[in-house]
């Protein structure tokens, strides 16, 4: 039996694992997230494809920090892997850390979670009213541009870090825009660069292969501004064809690298394709990149108990895309 808790943030998926799976050896966050490629992936399936997922699903393990300095670290999944970061899922995680009691929390203020992810060390900085969660900023690793007007698929696309590596470009370049009935096109084109994209150069992490590899391409429409503020609606297609419902967290602050690496300093306010909003601005300048702040909410929508009966002739699932 495996336990889990799930969350949406602005829209997309998240399922905690919270009971069931083995220790995942390692000496850090990072070394843990190749144990569990290589032992727990039978696992991960289960948990996320058909029947008890979808093609869309997300979630993670969580694992001990790599020091006392955070709460617990997290190894994020989905479909068709392990990823990097998961700005979305470090929301939820601080949502369910209050909720959960897993950290002492005032019923009225802020409290700091710290999480170790394999792109490194992470905050969800969770506000309550009333002893409710009502909001929660993540706050990244330092974010940067790798690249700029990368040839690509017909078209052309700047390359930036947000503990993951994504592949930016309007969605006009491909002459589509970000509406939800465009989405096997978008899928489509995305595929086609990220294949594109395998083995270049600007995919490669400057300091850790294992964080190499254009994890996501992110397609964005320029929409009016309001007082300084800059508003785009995005869509992120990331790991094979995955579609984001929530403006994707980690590919937001790539995105804000990118706004600031053009002179634009203001507030971001990130439009997914289902409507869904995140606040994003940049916190800090250091000399890795940019530390950008990112709000948003993670609403918990159930527990569950997974079982696998031993004649299932599908026992770690199937997915049709």
């Amino acid at each position: 039996m495996i336990t889990t808790v799930d969350y949406h943030t602005a829209g997309e998926p998240f399922r905690i694992v919270t009971g069931g799976v083995p220790e995942i050896a390692g000496s850090d966050v990072l070394a843990r997230r190749s144990t569990a490629m290589a032992e727990l992936d039978d696992v991960r399936r289960l948990l996320c494809h058909e029947p008890r997922g979808h093609a869309d699903m997300y979630g993670c393990f969580l694992v001990p920090p790599d020091d006392p300095g955070a709460r617990f670290g997290a190894l994020f999944w989905h479909k068709d892997g392990f990823s990097t970061a998961c700005g979305h899922g470090t929301i939820a995680l601080g949502a369910y850390a209050v909720q959960e009691g897993l950290v002492e929390a005032a019923p009225d203020g802020v409290t700091e979670v710290v999480v170790d992810v394999p792109s490194g060390r992470v905050k969800a900085r969770v506000r309550t009213s009333g002893g409710r969660v009502t909001s929660v900023t993540f706050v990244n690793v330092p974010s940067y541009v790798i690249a700029r007007d990368v040839p690509v698929a017909g078209t052309t696309v700047d390359v930036a870090y947000g503990g993951a590596i994504y592949a930016s470009l309007p969605a006009s370049a491909v002459g589509l825009s970000v509406e939800p009935r465009h989405v096997d096109a978008l899928i489509g084109h995305a595929r086609r660069i990220k294949a594109e994209l395998a083995g270049h150069p600007a995919a490669r992490h400057p300091d850790d292969e294992r964080l190499s590899g254009v994890y996501g391409v992110i397609f964005h429409d320029d929409l009016p501004g309001d007082g300084g503020v800059i508003r785009q609606r995005n869509v992120t297609v990331f790991a094979d064809g995955e579609v984001d419902r929530s403006p994707c967290g980690s590919g937001t602050a790539a995105r804000m690298a990118l706004l600031h690496d053009e002179g634009k300093t203001g507030e971001l306010r990130h439009l997914s394709i289902v409507g869904s909003v995140f606040a994003a601005r940049v916190a800090e300048e250091t000399d890795r990149g940019v530390v950008v702040e990112i709000d948003g909410m993670a609403y918990r929508t159930g527990r569950h108990t997974f079982e696998l009966d031993p004649a299932d002739p599908f026992p770690t699932g199937f997915t049709l895309r």
